[in-house]
């Protein structure tokens, strides 16, 4: 593989971990986050941090990690952006946003002559840092052939799923199936407790069934112990949903269940738990049927 220059916009938590296995992978990275202190944190792997985003634009490839579709507008279409100067070659978005915004976004950056490619990650920061993520892109086949050695030292596997706005759509049914399934795990975690089964019993059982997954198994600590410090904050999913129900409603496709964890989604926000990981849905549930939980 030729070696190209990367540059890496956006280092929260998510940006972090995934520009982390890119410089631990050998592959030199310059970064920028409109917080600088937390892009200062990479340079312990060998980091160079930007003063800008402009310091970006001479890189072959740019990967962008940032929360919300404003968000990508602004640092690639942006005043200051990634297309107001010198351009790179392939600008490579990570984000979970929706498909308009994205293909907004690539035909600014086609029409300035670059390329696009939309890859965006399953796995928390945890996930990421331990290699178990995975990746879903969609954009011209040949940019993803370029940039898939990076995808692949990111994450344990990436899945090239078409040529436009494909993998925005995966992703975001990957989120809605996630939020699914806690607000499910939550009610019948709800329903054991209040009938005097330890809930440590029952996610037990559970975890040793076919019904159980690596998911759940992995998450048992902190839902026992009701820490819900974030890997995926309840505002983040809320968003995701209210994507994902969109585009429900573009496709015609009835979502009865996704439409009431958004609900959850907001009763958990109103009640606190906006910044929260997203596990406090079982918080929610429980306070909503009456049962006192304490950390186990």
């Amino acid at each position: 593989m030729a070696a190209h220059t990367l540059g890496w916009l956006g280092t929260g938590r998510m940006g972090t971990a995934m520009a982390a296995r890119l410089l631990k992978a050998g592959h030199p990275v310059t970064v920028w986050n409109r917080t600088r202190a937390k892009a200062q944190a990479l340079t312990e792997h060998g980091a160079t941090v930007a003063g800008s985003i402009a310091e970006l634009g001479g890189r072959d490839i740019v990967f962008v990690m940032v929360s919300t579709p404003r968000d990508l507008e602004d640092v690639v279409l942006g005043e200051g952006g990634l297309l107001s100067g010198k351009r790179p070659a392939v600008i490579v978005d990570c984000s979970t946003v929706s498909a308009e915004s994205s293909q907004k976004v690539r035909e600014a950056v086609t029409a300035a002559g670059s390329q696009f490619l939309a890859a965006p990650v399953s796995g928390n920061p945890h996930v990421v840092a331990d290699g178990g993520a995975v990746v879903v892109a969609s954009g011209p086949r040949e940019t993803y052939d370029q940039v898939r050695p990076y995808l692949e030292a990111i994450g344990k596997t990436a899945v090239y799923a078409g040529d436009e706005e494909q993998a925005r759509l995966v992703k975001l049914c990957s989120n809605l199936y996630l939020g699914l399934i806690m607000q499910s795990l939550s009610e019948v975690t709800a329903l054991a407790e209040k009938a005097g089964v330890p809930r440590a019993a029952f996610l037990d059982f559970l975890n040793s069934t076919v019904l159980g997954s690596d998911w759940v198994r992995k998450r048992t600590p902190a839902l026992l112990a009701l820490d819900w410090t974030p890997t995926f904050t309840t505002e983040l999913l809320r968003k995701d949903f209210d994507l994902g129900l969109a585009a429900a409603r573009q496709y015609e496709v009835t979502m009865p269940l996704a439409g009431n964890v958004f609900q959850l989604l907001q009763a958990a926000i109103g009640r606190g738990y906006r910044d929260a990981d997203f596990l406090s849905l079982f918080a929610v549930e429980a306070a909503s049927s009456g049962l006192d939980v304490q950390p186990q």
